[in-house]
C-alpha cells in the first residue's frame, strides 16, 4: 500500500496524448508521459484491498504491482524498477502494448476508476534507461551449453535473455530481416517505436545472446542439425497462420490479410522496403473487417496513409458499456472500448457478416454484407440469425482481414521433430515446457495461439526455467 487514504484524494488521471490532428501526420508514439509529480499520486492511489487481484488474478507475469506501487510513492525508483525486471523482461514494451488485464482486476476499480498501472511500469522503466541504471547482466560463470531458440517475438527474447543471464550459450534465430518478429512487423510504430526494441537488443548482445536473422529453422537449417549442434532448443515461433474469409470475390486484388498490410508499412518506416512497392490505402475506401486490436492498428496505419474512408466491420454484437451480470470482476470486463486508432477517424458497425466482395478488372471495388441478430440465452452460448431485408453494401478499393490468428505454420520444423500438437495446432508441452521430444521445449504462441504479450513473456520464463533444470540434468 503506497498511501492509505490516497485513492480517495486522487482521480485517475489518464497519460496525455499527442492531439489527433497531429500524430496522424506521423508514425511517432501518440501517448506520452505525466509529469513525476502527478505519476505519485497516481500511485499513491494504491490502496490497502488485502488480496492484490492485479497481481494474483490479474497480471499472467504475476508482477509485484502493489510493491512498485508502493515504492514508486515513497521515491524509491530503483528499487521499484528491480521489483519490475523480477517478473518483466521488457516492461517497456508492455507498458505501451499491454491490454492491462491487472487493471480490470484493481479491487479499486469495483466502485471508482482502477490505479493506472500500465503508465506506472512504464515510468519506472524509461526512468532506469535514462538513469543508467539498466546495465547488462552478464554472468560470472559460463555452462558451455548451448541453446537454440526459435523466433524472436516476446516468448523468445524472453527465453534467451533468462537462459544467457544463467551462462548459456543462446543463439537467438528468426526468418525475418530483423529481430523482434511481431513486435517489430506487427505493432504500429505509433504504438511502438522500434528504437525501444533495438535499445534492449543491445543489452540482450552484451549478455551473450548471438543474433542471427534471414534464417528460417527447418527450411535453411534441419532438425538434425539442430539435434547435432544445440544441447536444447525453445521454439518460440508466432501464430502466424491467420483466419480467412471465404466468400466470393476473396481472390480480388485489393484483399490482403491484415498482417502483410502493416508489415510493409513498418518496413518502409524502418527503410527496408520502398513506399513505392507497399499496399497503401492512399485516397481509397478501405474496409477492415474484424474488430479486434489487429483492426484497430489497421485503421489508424489506414487513417496515416491517407485513406479517403475507413470502416471497420465485425461480426460479434456491440459490447456493453460497462460489465454484464455474467461477466463479474475480476474477470476480463467484454465491454465497449475506443482506441486511439477509432479516436481518429473511422465508421464502426457490429453484428455484420461479410457476403461478398465485387471487382472490376480484377481489383476489388464493393463490399456485401447483411446484418445479425444475436441472442444469449441465460448460461447458454450465443446465437445468431440473419436478418431478413438487411443486405446492404459498401465500396471498398482495399479490403484488410483481421480477424485473428489460428496457430503457429505447420512447418517442417514441427514435423521433423514430429511433435504433438493439440487439436487447434498448438504445440503441446508438458509441466516445464518441454513437448514430447526430450530437450525440445516450447512457448508463446506456438502453444497458447494467438494470446497477448505478457502471457507470451511469461511462457518465454518458463520454458527458459524448463531448459535450465533440463540443461542442469543432462
Amino acid at each position: 500500500m503506497a498511501r492509505a487514504t490516497g485513492f480517495m484524494e486522487y482521480a485517475r488521471e489518464e497519460a496525455p496524448k499527442r492531439l489527433v490532428h497531429q500524430r496522424v501526420r506521423d508514425y511517432g508514439e501518440f501517448e506520452q508521459l505525466l509529469p513525476e509529480t502527478r505519476l505519485i499520486e497516481q500511485a499513491a492511489r494504491c490502496m490497502d484491498c488485502g488480496v492484490p487481484s492485479c497481481h494474483m488474478y490479474g497480471c499472467p507475469l504475476e508482477n509485484r504491482i502493489p510493491d512498485f506501487n508502493d515504492l514508486v510513492y515513497k521515491n524509491h525508483w530503483r528499487r521499484a524498477l528491480e521489483v519490475l525486471h523480477s517478473t518483466n523482461n521488457f516492461p517497456e514494451v508492455t507498458g505501451r502494448i499491454c491490454p492491462a488485464p491487472c487493471e480490470t482486476a484493481c479491487t479499486l476499480g469495483i466502485s471508482q476508476l482502477p490505479v493506472n498501472i500500465k503508465h506506472i511500469e512504464l515510468q519506472i522503466v524509461e526512468r532506469g534507461f535514462r538513469e543508467g541504471w539498466i546495465n547488462p547482466n552478464v554472468p560470472i560463470k559460463k555452462t558451455n551449453k548451448r541453446i537454440a531458440v526459435i523466433g524472436s517475438g516476446p516468448a523468445g527474447l524472453a527465453a534467451a535473455q533468462q537462459l544467457a543471464r544463467a551462462g548459456h550459450d543462446v543463439v537467438l534465430m528468426e526468418r525475418a530481416d530483423r529481430i523482434g518478429g511481431l513486435l517489430r512487423y506487427g505493432i504500429p510504430d505509433f504504438k511502438l517505436e522500434k528504437w525501444i526494441l533495438d535499445r534492449r537488443m543491445e543489452q540482450m548482445a552484451k549478455e551473450g545472446v548471438t543474433f542471427e536473422t534471414g534464417v528460417d529453422v527447418g527450411v535453411d537449417l534441419s532438425v538434425h542439425y539442430l539435434q547435432r549442434s544445440f544441447h536444447a532448443v525453445i521454439i518460440a515461433a508466432g501464430a502466424t497462420v491467420p483466419r480467412d474469409l471465404p466468400v466470393p470475390g476473396r481472390e480480388l486484388d485489393g484483399v490482403h490479410f491484415a498482417m502483410e498490410f502493416l508489415q510493409q508499412q513498418n518496413k518502409v518506416n524502418a527503410g527496408d522496403v520502398s513506399s513505392a512497392k507497399q499496399i497503401t490505402a492512399r485516397d481509397k475506401h478501405v474496409i477492415v473487417i474484424g474488430g479486434g486490436d489487429t483492426g484497430s492498428d489497421c485503421v489508424g496505419t489506414s487513417i496515416r496513409q491517407g485513406a479517403r474512408s475507413v470502416t471497420q466491420l465485425e461480426l460479434l454484437p456491440k459490447p456493453p458499456q460497462s460489465r454484464a451480470s455474467r461477466n463479474p470482476w475480476p474477470e476480463w470486463p467484454t465491454i465497449y472500448r475506443t482506441s486511439s486508432s477509432h479516436q481518429e477517424g473511422c465508421d464502426r458497425h457490429w453484428s455484420v457478416q461479410t457476403t461478398a466482395l465485387e471487382g472490376v478488372d480484377g481489383a476489388v471495388k464493393k463490399l456485401k454484407a447483411l446484418r445479425l441478430d444475436w441472442q444469449q440465452a441465460a448460461a447458454e452460448k450465443w446465437t445468431r440469425r440473419e436478418i431478413a431485408g438487411s443486405e446492404f453494401e459498401l465500396d471498398a478499393d482495399l479490403v484488410l482481414l483481421a480477424m485473428g490468428f489460428l496457430h503457429v505454420a505447420p512447418g517442417p520444423l514441427v514435423q521433423d521433430f514430429g511433435l504433438r500438437t493439440d487439436q487447434r495446432g498448438n504445440i503441446v508441452v508438458d509441466a516445464n515446457m518441454m513437448t514430447t521430444e526430450k530437450g525440445v521445449f516450447a512457448a508463446g504462441d506456438a502453444v497458447l495461439g494467438a494470446s497477448l504479450v505478457v502471457r507470451a513473456i511469461y511462457q518465454g520464463r518458463r520454458a527458459a526455467a524448463g531448459a535450465n533444470i533440463f540443461l542442469k540434468q543432462s
